[in-house]
């Protein structure tokens, strides 16, 4: 069945179809519609599962992986400051290998405040243990949900995942939606076997709550590290599993029009959809351009990127994130992987889309001749802000009045 859905509810469609059991919540904008979506159909019987509302995120994480750890299928989603006001709890439950799948809506982070996106939310929380799948689409949100579950709950990994998606420009957006009828998600998504690893009222035990030493800590971190590099040989195996059961692709990096490409972008989330386009227009000019778009980010692929990035002349890197006296930090993590390579192409840095802000097609056009003139020089240019003369006028205008009311010239 296909219908027209929102980023939110293509999310709340996931955790249906997933037949979750529990759902802690907390409403922030613009995540709130998932939970709203999900509250309704439980009230109305649609969805067998337990809802409840905690009084923060901290709390809702806090019950979200506790409930992962007693055999039961747990879901929930957040956003920007929610997200970091549970990150002490991020790293409790990736910590006690626990399966849970929890949604992020990215929203820049304050200060100053902003209802729209980037990617510093989620990016803050790429060491905390949990895998990381990355949507453009809503019916990626769907399916994203779907596979996020086969992948945490897989007894090589057993790690928890995050899925993301831009507010706004996604869990707004109303896009068309294959929704997968329950039988072809049970053939996929079996229910969950939790194994010997649950906790029972009537048999008491602790779970990673001793304090250990330096050397058994190093240990159990380790072993998380080692799972989650297990995942992305996982992930890759479930991929081709879910193309089979739903007929649709799912790849670590989506590589778009590359085969013969000579300059790439590189970017993650919604936005790379406005790259599609741009390569579509540059290639209609004659330039072999085309764009790689992560969809894992945790575990990060590396060896993909190789792959797909030796011989190539040049990337534009664009980052919707900023890593505060460092610059990207989608750039510096590909720098790193390609820092073996003999053969690695001239990367360049873009910082684009910070809080919303808009990535027109003539910065794309724009970008794809920086790199050129990278590649014909050999010298890579500096990182740089996506930011127009307009733009700064608009600033300089806000400070003036700013000024004014302060009794200033």
């Amino acid at each position: 069945m296909r219908k027209l859905l929102t980023g939110n509810k293509a999310a709340a469609w996931g955790a249906r179809l997933a037949e979750v059991d529990y759902l802690p919540v907390f409403p922030i904008t613009p995540q709130t519609e998932i939970i709203e979506t999900l509250a309704e159909w439980v009230d109305r019987g649609e969805l067998d599962a337990r809802l409840t509302t905690l009084e923060s995120e901290h709390s809702m994480v806090t019950a979200a992986g506790a409930a992962a750890a007693t055999g039961v299928r747990v879901f929930t989603a957040t956003s920007s400051q929610g997200l970091l006001y549970a990150m002490e709890m991020l790293y409790n439950v990736a910590g006690w290998r626990v399966p849970l799948v929890l949604v992020n809506v990215s929203r820049g982070l304050s200060a100053p405040i902003t209802l729209e996106p980037d990617h510093n939310d989620v990016l803050a929380a790429r060491d905390s243990g949990f895998l990381q799948l990355h949507c453009a689409t809503c019916q990626e949100v769907l399916d994203s949900v779907l596979l996020a579950y086969r992948l945490a709950e897989d007894k090589r990994v057993r790690l928890p995942v995050l899925v993301n998606l831009d507010g706004f420009y996604l869990s707004f957006t109303r896009e068309p939606v294959i929704l997968p009828s329950r039988e072809q998600v049970r053939a996929f998504l079996p229910a969950f076997d939790a194994g010997s690893n649950r906790f029972r009222g009537g048999e008491p035990v602790s779970q990673a709550v001793a304090v250990l030493g330096g050397g058994p800590y190093s240990y159990f971190r380790y072993q998380t590290h080692l799972a989650a590099v297990e995942a992305g040989e996982v992930f890759d195996e479930l991929s081709e599993a879910f193309s089979n059961h739903f007929d649709r692709g799912f790849k670590a990096i989506e590589d778009y029009r590359c085969e013969d490409a000579e300059i790439l972008f590189v970017m993650i989330g919604s936005f790379a959809t406005k790259a599609r386009e741009a390569v579509d227009r540059l290639r209609d000019a004659g330039q072999k351009v085309g764009l790689l778009r992560p969809r894992l980010l945790r575990p990060f692929p590396a060896r993909e990127f190789v792959r797909l990035l030796s011989g190539r002349a040049g990337v534009a890197v664009i980052d919707q994130n900023l890593s505060t006296g460092l610059g990207g930090i989608l750039y510096t993590e590909l720098a790193a992987a390609l820092y073996p390579v003999p053969r690695r192409p001239i990367l360049a840095s873009f910082i684009g889309g910070l809080g919303g802000r808009d990535i027109t097609a003539g910065e794309f056009y724009a970008m794809a001749e920086q790199v050129r003139q990278a590649v014909e020089t050999g010298q890579a240019p500096p990182p740089r802000l996506l930011f127009t003369d307009q733009e700064m006028q608009t600033v300089r205008g806000l400070q003036r009045i700013a000024g004014s009311e302060e009794g200033e010239s």
